[in-house]
């Protein structure tokens, strides 16, 4: 007997071929049957007039630290997604030494933007290796997870205090090759690291990997190449704007060195600067003359933020912006009311030197959100450039009033610059290049300022009732069996005889993401950004329902994916 029968349903397998009415069997965890499947079920599923097709596979999340209080990933699972990776950035819970706790707690907390009282409170930080990490979600998890060894811990772990500030000696780096070694030997994806002037731990100081060398990397990239089902995920300052020609060397050097993939976070599409496409993916054609492999990570949808002139968020990396926005409460208020540092700032926001982050600058589009004084009362929802013209002064300085009237806790919507009908042309195009994958939710870190772990649901709602930029037989490969090749994993991200039941259901009709809301679930009463998903019928994780007709069904079967045994290795080129 089946465990479950789903009939009558458009399967779209993942393959990109066009979908087809089937009916597909499940038992014990895989899929059985398709076509006609006449055996009798534990449960029927009447699929008629929806869609069937593989779950979502996330290939950037950080919910190394979300699972132990949350083993559902949400909202992450609510949107069909049946597979994340973490251990992304360089940023990893292990190897860890109890004496570190502090220290990487308060650098998650700064530099991935989790709580530090949900990290504090929610993560039992019961173990030492990168084996014992692991072992903690075996079986309590309803995802399938698998996690990369982050250079900073590795780093730390071996380093101490020193790992901050200082290159590793000749018999530190071995010590670091050797304990990487075991981390992936014990189920490690592979490497992440992070050379990005963005990172910075929990005392404001670079972390840990960008104290390396290249031949640090170089060496801890061929420990990689040493072990099967492996693969390479790196941040450098480029990553975020146009890669400088060192940068692409670099990067290049680390995947030949490893003989796997890198995938790197994250390319922004916008067709004001139509140099940033063509260079970021002359990265990966270089890299392939080189017989190494470069993906980029893109998301298919515009992530909803937060920003707020109190916690940290974007508006510290604008050049000269986290000096400033880092003092004590009223210092930072005193320097806000300063008319010639605004002006500094505002000039410092517009510069080359801000990059990407230019796009954070364009202040009269903002949209006030929370608010929490009398002066700002009926404030929520105004544009800033509309409230500025009605007080006659200037965008700028009438954003920065408002959050000096709040004591600067003011909930500042950004207005995407990027949402013009030319940016999102190019977007369908980079979407059809096989040096792109679609990812970079971030799902799991900066939980209240921004919300990309609904992307699956929102892109699916705006393939099939929206732009249609693509087909959606290839949204679904996209998100399903693009980033199961890109890992490795075995029988995972198709619908095909024989491997894993991870499957979505969901109506073509109604499939989409609500807006994001801020709830404070998290422990310590933290807040973070949710949405809820629509049109998501049911998902299975390895058999078993996690998701009925979107709502969570308490079931924990999913998998902790482990190198070599649930991988395989990709060739580079």
């Amino acid at each position: 007997m089946l465990d479950y029968v789903i009939r009558g349903g458009t399967v779209i397998d993942g393959s990109g071929r066009p979908g087809e009415v089937r009916d597909v069997g499940v038992r014990d965890g895989r899929i059985v049957a398709l076509a006609a499947a006449d055996e009798p079920a534990q449960q029927v599923v009447d699929a008629t007039g929806l869609i069937v097709c593989p779950g979502f596979i996330d290939p950037h999340t950080h919910y190394d630290a979300q699972l132990h209080w949350d083993p559902f990933a949400t909202p992450s699972s609510e949107h069909g997604v049946t597979t994340v990776v973490g251990g992304n950035c360089g940023f990893t819970l292990a190897p860890i030494k109890a004496a570190d706790v502090d220290y990487t707690s308060r650098m998650m907390a700064r530099v991935e933007g989790m709580s530090l009282a949900a990290l504090q409170e929610g993560v039992p930080w019961n173990w030492e290796t990168f084996g014992d990490f692991l072992d903690r979600l075996d079986g309590a998890i309803g995802v399938n997870a698998g996690f990369l060894v982050g250079h900073c811990a590795v780093r730390r772990y071996v380093m101490g205090e020193d790992a901050v500030g200082s290159e590793a000696t000749d018999e530190q780096l071995a010590a670091m090759c050797d304990l990487l070694a075991a981390s992936i030997a014990a189920g490690g994806l592979g490497l992440s690291t992070t050379l990005s002037s963005t990172h910075s731990d929990g005392d404001g100081r670079p972390v840990a990997s960008r104290w390396a060398t290249h031949e640090e990397l170089l060496a801890l990239c061929r420990v990689v190449g040493e072990h099967p089902g492996t693969t390479l995920e790196g941040i450098v300052d480029g990553c975020l704007d146009q890669f400088a020609d060192d940068e692409i060397d670099l990067l290049v050097a680390m995947s030949a060195a490893a003989g796997r993939p890198l995938n790197w976070n994250v390319l922004t599409v916008d067709s004001r600067v139509p140099a940033r496409v063509p260079r970021q993916l002359g990265a990966s054609t270089s890299a392939r003359a080189a017989g190494a492999s470069l993906v980029a990570l893109t998301m298919p949808i515009l992530v909803p933020m937060n920003m707020s002139l109190l916690t940290f968020c974007a508006l510290h990396l604008l050049p000269g912006w986290g000096a400033i926005l880092s003092l004590p409460l009223p210092e930072r208020i005193a320097q806000l009311r300063d008319p010639d540092v605004r002006r500094t700032m505002e000039v410092s926001a517009h510069s080359p030197e801000a990059g990407l982050h230019r796009r954070h600058a364009d202040f009269a589009r903002y949209v006030i959100g929370e608010t929490f004084s009398e002066a700002n009362a009926g404030l929520k929802g105004r544009v800033v450039g509309d409230i500025a013209a009605e007080r006659g002064t200037r965008a700028f300085d009438t954003l920065v009033a408002i959050a000096i009237d709040d004591d600067l806790r003011t909930v500042l919507w950004p207005t995407p610059p990027d949402d013009d009908e030319a940016s999102w042309t190019l977007r369908g195009e980079v979407w059809t290049d096989d040096r792109v994958l679609l990812g970079g939710s971030d799902a799991g870190a900066h939980l209240d300022r921004m919300c990309g772990a609904p992307y699956p649901t929102r892109f699916l709602g705006d393939v099939i009732r929206g732009r249609r930029l693509v087909p959606l037989e290839r949204a679904v490969q996209l998100m399903t069996d693009a980033p199961a090749r890109l890992f490795g994993l075995r029988e995972r991200g198709r619908i095909e005889p024989g491997w894993w039941a991870d499957l979505v259901v969901f109506d073509p009709a109604e499939i989409d993401s609500g807006p994001a809301t801020l709830v404070r679930d998290l422990p310590g009463d933290s807040p973070r950004l949710i949405a809820t998903a629509h049109g998501i019928v049911l998902v299975l994780v390895n058999g078993e329902a996690s998701v009925r007709d979107g709502a969570l069904t308490g079931a924990r079967s999913g998998s902790v994916l482990r190198s070599g045994r649930d991988t395989e290795t990709v060739a580079t080129a």
